[in-house]
């Protein structure tokens, strides 16, 4: 059983039809997602026991024909809080933590009748976009086993991708639902800043980090979205807007609709594979009723330093709690407490996120906060003014999710040119809005995706634009040579 040019509605109408039921497809499900993961790892840990469980209730029950997330098999990345099921974000520090809650959005996908069949592999703490820093190994692209995933959810991705799951949850901070959808040709959504709760979620920075979903078709995503976005009394940060439902007007089409296409992000540095891909979707936006004008957003080029600052120094303050002591990874041969400390840090963490926690912490002390931390929230301010003046006459901003398509595994890469592949998507997180990557081309068989942002809680203009881009386009279409495309 694979998910290979299928979709969650597919899927439904043959558990209301009977022709399979919830634990045959579970079992298919994890016997295809293991036999994947001999050559991909995309996942960190099956929760095969449970999930067969809950698959043998939801039969007993008798699928609802009117939730098409009823039996539908899903997987979580390894940074959302499991009950009784590993979370170690990915690291060393929390290679033995099993929580004893569920997180929100965990919470709301098991509520909405979906079965989660285990944790997906990441960068340790959602720190990278390569999903190479993980304490679990690196994860391949399916596309070539050669290349990267992405990051941070780039199992997520990977899993998706592969047709073991028709649906994971991400997290995306700078990019990290949005560059892995794109590295893997299929859809990321990383909703307005607000719109999904972040209770249960393992922090990395809290102003930027949000929960979303990747799924294979862009109506799939609106369906997930619905299921665990709203206000939590948890997350004081959750939004109380209403949520609409995000496939209401999802087939509407694009006629008459603005589209502005910044300059910015068609520049130095952005492969031409990529720039063409995105300017051949502008021309198909236009022949479909769509008006595209190039506009400015000049503060953009400063995000990734703005980010870099903002984003380790919440880091630097969110991991202080990973100390060896209250749970996690506690070093066995230290003599005294600051032994203690300084050894389960050093030895629990890896290179990566201890950069970023250095860094963090010399942009937050005494000598440095003004010349650093508060100059990057004014950056930050700039580039939230540059959104809301191209919002007041575009409704959607067209651009490439990143730079390039998916890099080679055996690349070496340095901090900063790693660091720079988030150009595209970080400005997104920094003014919270809403931001999804679609399928929309391809380089030597590699996918490209675009990246459409949107007006805060405005999702579902985002989703009418770019079903309307699918439905006229076949990129969607194409599969991978893994899970059984071969």
């Amino acid at each position: 059983m694979d998910y290979l040019g299928k979709d969650i509605f597919s899927i439904h109408e043959s558990l209301v039809n009977g022709d399979i039921t919830a634990e045959e497809l579970t079992r298919q499900t994890i016997e295809n997602a293991k036999k994947n993961d001999e050559d991909i790892n995309a996942f960190v840990v099956f929760d095969e026991e449970n999930a067969i469980k809950q698959a043998q209730e939801i039969d007993k029950a008798g699928i609802d024909p009117d939730n098409v997330l009823s039996g539908i098999p899903v997987a979580m990345k390894d940074n959302m809080l499991t009950k009784g099921v590993l979370t170690s974000a990915g690291s060393k520090m929390l290679s033995n933590f099993k929580p004893i809650i569920d997180g929100t959005a965990v919470a709301k996908m098991k509520e909405a009748g979906t079965i989660n069949i285990g944790k997906t592999n990441m960068d340790e703490f959602a720190m990278g976009g390569s999903t190479e820093t993980s304490f679990h190994g690196k994860t391949k692209n399916p596309w070539n086993l050669d290349k990267v995933p992405g990051g941070s959810s780039g199992g997520a991705a990977a899993a998706v991708a592969a047709g073991d799951v028709l649906v994971s949850l991400g997290s995306d901070t700078g990019g990290s639902i949005r560059q892995p959808a794109s590295f893997n040709g299929i859809v990321g959504m990383k909703p307005t800043y607000g719109r999904v709760s972040r209770w249960g979620l393992i922090a990395f920075a809290s102003s930027l980090d949000q929960i979303g979903p990747l799924t294979r078709t862009v109506k799939d995503n609106a369906v997930v979205l619905n299921a665990i976005a709203g206000k939590d009394e948890h997350d004081m940060t959750s939004s109380n807007k209403e949520v609409p439902d995000f496939t209401a007007n999802i087939d509407n089409g694009v006629k008459g609709m603005k589209i502005a296409l910044p300059k910015e992000y068609l520049g130095e540095g952005v492969d031409k594979d990529v720039q063409d891909a995105i300017l051949a979707a502008a021309d198909k936006y236009r022949e479909l009723g769509a008006t595209v004008e190039e506009v400015s957003l000049p503060n953009s080029k400063y995000g990734v330093a703005a980010y870099y600052i903002i984003a380790p120094s919440e880091a630097s303050s969110n991991l202080q709690r990973f100390d060896g002591i209250r749970y996690g990874y506690r070093a066995q041969d230290a003599k005294n407490l600051e032994e203690l400390y300084v050894k389960s840090r050093s030895q629990g963490f890896g290179d990566e996120v201890k950069r970023r926690i250095m860094v963090g912490t010399y942009s937050l002390s005494a000598g440095f906060f003004d010349a650093y931390f508060k100059k990057a929230a004014e950056v930050r301010t700039l580039i939230i003014d540059d959104f809301k003046k191209v919002f007041q006459d575009y409704d959607v901003i067209l651009t490439p999710t990143a730079p390039t398509p998916a890099y080679s595994l055996k690349d070496e890469k340095d901090p900063i040119t790693m660091y720079m592949n988030d150009i595209l998507t970080i400005p997104v997180n920094m003014a919270g809005l809403p931001g999804m990557s679609v399928p929309a081309g391809f380089s030597d068989g590699l996918p490209i995706g675009m990246q459409l942002i949107g007006k805060p809680f405005d999702e579902s203009t985002l989703y009418q634009a770019a079903y309307a881009f699918e439905q006229n386009t076949d990129f969607h279409k194409q599969d991978p040579k893994m899970g059984g495309a071969q």
